[in-house]
């Protein structure tokens, strides 16, 4: 079985609720409050739990709010590897307002890290990459994290023969593809920073992306474009993969679930086009729940034949 090993370095708990209406200046009676771990490579896990496969999700850990997301990590049965660190673990807020659907997302910003703890980290992945054949970087870099981080990861990826997948963005994004990257997700904004085009149509984001893969340094580039779908291009492929239409209740951990479904498809050897399908229904799927929810399989499962029931557009 291909090990799988996440890195999140901005995990949150996801604390979510709902409201009759939101009034400015009014008490507001809130619903039972939930709580659920959240953040790029954590989402990623626990999505590929839902699909069947185990991973090892590696993630900075502070303070009781640390020791709470260790345990709803727990609950989920998901195997963890926390690195410890001296600010608390940040807490997001997600509020519905079931007067007109609107949901309101307050993202606290991510705790720094402090002197030492970076190579806490840089060890952990090290210490455990030789038993992992994917490592997946996915969630925004904090504060005090060096600009070579990801790109020391992706040196211990390539010694290690793991492929890597990464998700998010910055300066560390740009020296980690210059590095070696198995697999890239970016949205259109990421990619114009990345590429300086304006990626607003397909051709557009075609052209982008090749700019990515034809240095070598990048195998897959899966462009996100939200429920428009997901555009995939290696040096010889290329093909725009509509998304399918859901009715959509919240949007987090959208993208998450489409790198989750993209490495499940990839353990299991899915071509090009599967692949990124699974994505795209993995992604999907999450849009249909509220809250912090994720997606249910049995979405996943229909939304996946629909959307290889639908005529294919190739360019390649």
């Amino acid at each position: 079985m291909k090990h799988i090993l996440t890195l999140t370095l901005s995990p949150t708990i996801d604390k979510s609720t709902s409201v009759d209406k939101v009034i400015a200046e009014h008490k507001l009676d809130c619903a039972e409050p939930k709580f659920e771990p959240g953040g790029g490579g954590i989402n990623v896990s626990r999505a590929l739990r839902r699909l069947g496969l185990t991973s090892t999700a590696v993630f900075t850990s502070g303070g009781l709010s640390g020791k709470l997301l260790q345990e709803l990590l727990h609950k989920e049965q998901i195997e963890q590897h926390p690195i410890e660190t001296v600010n608390l673990t940040r807490e997001n807020f997600i509020v519905v307002n079931r007067a007109t659907n609107e949901q309101l997302r307050f993202g606290m910003p991510a705790p720094a890290l402090v002197e030492g703890e970076e190579e806490r980290v840089l060890k952990a992945v090290k210490q455990m990459a030789p038993k992992a054949s994917y490592i997946v970087a996915s969630g925004s870099i904090p504060k005090g994290v060096s600009t070579d981080f990801l790109a020391r990861i992706a040196r211990i990826a390539r010694q290690e023969d793991a492929r890597l997948v990464v998700d998010t963005s910055g300066e560390a994004l740009e020296q980690a593809i210059e590095e070696g990257i198995y697999l890239l997700k970016p949205n259109q904004n990421e990619l114009r920073k990345l590429t300086g085009i304006e990626a607003e149509d397909n051709d557009a984001i075609e052209e982008a992306a090749r700019i990515i893969v034809n240095k070598d340094k990048c195998g897959i580039v899966v462009v996100s474009m939200g429920p428009q779908g997901a555009y995939v291009v290696t040096r010889d492929y290329a093909e725009f993969v509509n998304a399918p239409s859901v009715k959509k209740r919240s949007t987090v951990g959208a993208g998450d679930s489409m790198v989750a479904g993209m490495v499940y498809g990839c353990v299991n050897n899915y071509d090009l086009g599967h692949m990124v399908r699974m994505g795209i229904a993995c992604g999907s799927a999450a849009t249909m729940n509220h809250g912090t929810e994720l997606f249910k399989k049995e979405d996943v499962d229909r939304l996946y034949e629909w959307l290889n029931k639908q005529t294919t557009n190739y360019l390649v």
